[in-house]
């Protein structure tokens, strides 16, 4: 592999005119087609199969005037007085006459009305599904009631989902990345070269992934998990690259050999990484859940992209800078400061002579804050996680003040037979028993379809929808109505799909980390010929998604310091954030595995005891691997400032998840395991070594086959070069 990116490496430079018109072109192609072809994204967080999903689809077929949208339109009336039947009437009339409203429900027929008289619900209904809601219905909505005088009156509901929207806030991360960069570096030439080549590869990724969203469903957040994936990864790759060019630069290597060798040399490292990060997100369509498998290939193309950009486009970039990607007081093609070592080098005999004590104070350090985690509740964000001074937020928390927390919590009991008179006796029953159901505020009266062969009752339970006795009185319900007879009976809704869907993600997260864990230890044993440190690798992988779970835990669900991160209401983590943690730790942790590691097996190899090997490996590649971390951490922490509960959990772990595996687990732990194995690190049985292919991922093959060809220049004068 590493002679094939060797040659593509010189390609490039060699013709980087006319790669770099490719990539314009390919940029401007698929920017056309996301203008032509892009659709709208959604926030179903569907999971077909479980009995909330199955009650949902079976409405919309036998029920469709309840398959649509929602709305709730609350009013409050002044501290102290009442609603006025006529107001609230004309407020009615008016949601009544919204684009796409078959149903506006007056409150006083209802009897959404408090006791007090002064709080009241109007229940919206659209025709179609909430996705189907244009932006002129959903402002018309949001307008109704905007010439009441003398009451306030807040839009909720399903159809006042917003999309995310890339804000200012996540350019910080660019800024940062940007500085770290100058600083590693030292030249603005390269740090923007670098900085550039990783946003067209995303600008690329992007394009075609709008391009897609007219034919796939994509939710809200595939699009930022994208972005946020694509930046970070794309710079760390033109990062790691750029550095192998520069260090053969100052070597005296010519620059189009230099080009091609960083290609050959750390382009191999970036396709492993790039190819565990494709895996580790591709393979989440394992846990069966298609709005997670759409995110997961949504970022896995993204990342592809991002090391296609590194190997082509960088090289040509590369070649319009020339020695500039060099301080000014390298260009002479001397080594600056080569006889004094950097910190890496001192930090790696630091570890290596207190191995044991790091060890130590390492694995007990991130088991202590793993602990947190052993409280993870999951849950599909509600309105009452929403940014502050929404109207989603607004109408929640009116609700909440008027008729308590449950209200935002509705549940839809669907009771379906194959006749008028057993599905009515069997609602009845239902009725009953749910009311009766610890947990359970309300149920309305039975409302039947036209055949009466469906019924519907709306169910109010007394805590929040994010909250665990909801949760409880959800599977306490299913169990009571499962032994009633002769008619199938579902909870459903936005609540009851969000307990299915979390149970669901929670289910599957062990299976995940046990088959992303196994795909370390055998992706990396093809990679470095071991046995130990493979297994190493996939202990120090757990050691940092369990610090990881815990730190996000302790902030955004328990509330620990949760004002500092922007969290106002703490509350159970997003469901699906722990699989898809998993999914991009694994790559970004083999990553920074790959390159250390590697460096210190070549030199093992040529001849340098473990303990020196160790000290090498860290000493070349620490400053590189921490601009990485930082720079990663940055993208990701610069995500952390959207309102959206989602990104902002998201970009959190991920940037924890970074600093702990970068600078924890890789720096400080895996050189401390090394130096305990010694050369024990690099046995491999003799029937493993002789079944797995040799990747060469530190370029040995291409290191002896340059100096082979060298050597035959050398004997034969009359060669042709």
């Amino acid at each position: 592999m590493a002679s094939v990116l060797y040659r593509l490496g010189r390609f490039s430079f060699r013709r980087r005119g006319r790669v770099l018109a490719v990539w314009l072109l390919a940029l401007a192609l698929l920017g056309g087609a996301a203008a032509a072809f892009m659709g709208p994204t959604s926030d179903n967080f569907t999971m077909p199969g479980t009995e909330s999903q199955r009650a949902l689809d079976s409405l919309r077929e036998k029920f469709p005037q309840a398959g649509g949208a929602t709305g709730t339109i609350v009013m409050a009336a002044p501290e102290g007085g009442k609603l006025d039947k006529a107001a609230v009437a004309a407020v009615v009339g008016e949601a009544g006459r919204v684009p796409g409203v078959i149903a506006a429900i007056d409150p006083f027929t209802a009897g959404s009305v408090t006791p007090d008289g002064r709080y009241a619900l109007v229940q919206v209904q659209f025709a179609t599904a909430v996705d189907e809601v244009t932006a002129a219905q959903r402002t018309a909505y949001e307008q109704v009631g905007a010439s009441a005088r003398g009451l306030r009156v807040e839009h909720g509901g399903e159809v006042m989902r917003a999309e995310v929207e890339i804000g200012s806030t996540e350019a910080l991360g660019v800024l940062v990345a940007a500085l770290v960069l100058v600083v590693t570096f030292g030249s603005l030439v390269a740090a923007g070269m670098t900085l550039l080549n990783a946003l067209i590869g995303v600008a690329a990724g992007m394009a075609g992934l709008f391009a897609l969203s007219g034919v796939l469903e994509l939710t809200g957040t595939a699009p930022i998990l994208a972005l946020m994936l694509g930046l970070a990864v794309g710079i760390d790759y033109s990062l790691f690259i750029t550095s192998r060019y520069r260090q053969y630069l100052t070597e005296g290597m010519a620059q189009e050999e230099a080009a091609g060798r960083a290609t050959g040399t750390a382009g191999s490292a970036v396709v492993f990484a790039g190819a565990t990060v494709v895996i580790a997100l591709a393979g989440l369509f394992v846990v069966g859940v298609p709005f997670l498998t759409v995110m997961g290939l949504a970022a896995a193309g993204t990342v592809a992209l991002a090391v296609l950009v590194a190997l082509t486009l960088l090289p040509a970039m590369l070649g319009f800078a020339g020695s500039r990607v060099l301080p000014r007081r390298q260009r002479g093609g001397q080594a600056h400061n080569r006889g004094r070592e950097g910190f890496g080098f001192r930090w790696g005999r630091i570890v290596t002579r207190l191995r044991v004590p790091i060890l130590l104070a390492g694995v007990v350090g991130l088991g202590a804050l793993t602990l947190p985690a052993q409280d993870m509740r999951l849950a599909l964000p509600d309105a009452g996680t929403a940014a502050p001074g929404s109207p989603a937020r607004e109408a929640y928390d009116l609700i909440s003040e008027g008729f308590g927390p449950g209200f935002n919590g509705r549940l839809i009991a669907a009771v379906t037979g194959d006749t008028a008179a057993a599905t009515g006796a069997a609602a009845t029953q239902a009725a009953q028993l749910i009311d009766a159901t610890d947990g359970v505020l309300h149920v309305s009266r039975p409302q039947p379809n036209p055949q009466g062969t469906t019924v519907l009752m709306t169910v109010i339970p007394e805590a929040g929808p994010a909250d665990a006795a909801t949760e409880q009185a959800v599977h306490a319900i299913r169990e009571r109505v499962a032994g009633i007879r002769g008619a199938d009976i579902a909870l459903t809704g936005a609540t009851a799909i969000g307990i299915d869907v979390s149970a669901k993600l929670a289910a599957a997260m062990p299976v995940y980390l046990v088959l992303v864990a196994g795909l370390s230890i055998l992706l990396l044993m093809l990679v470095f010929r071991s046995l130990l440190v493979p297994i190493k690798a996939a202990l120090g992988f757990l050691l940092t998604v369990g610090a990881t779970f815990g730190i996000t835990v302790a902030i955004f669900q328990q509330g620990h310091l949760a004002g500092l991160f922007g969290v106002d209401v703490p509350g159970p983590l997003v469901s699906f954030l722990p699989i898809l943690l998993i999914g991009i730790l694994f790559g970004l942790a083999m990553d920074y595995e790959v390159f250390l590691v590697s460096r210190m097996r070549e030199d093992f190899v040529h001849g340098d005891s473990p303990q020196q090997a160790t000290v090498n490996g860290l000493g070349h590649n620490a400053r590189v691997v921490t601009a990485a971390a930082l720079i990663m951490t940055a993208v990701f922490g610069g995500f952390v400032f959207m309102d959206d509960p989602i990104i902002k959990s998201i970009g959190f772990a991920l940037a924890v998840g970074v600093l702990v595996d970068a600078f924890v687990v890789r720096l400080t732990l895996v050189p401390a395991v090394m130096s305990f194995l010694g050369r024990a690190a690099w046995w491999l049985p003799r029937p493993i070594d002789r079944i797995l292919p040799d990747l060469d991922i530190e370029g040995e093959s291409l290191t002896r086959n340059l100096s082979a060809d060298r050597l035959d220049d050398a004997r034969d004068p009359l060669k042709v070069a």
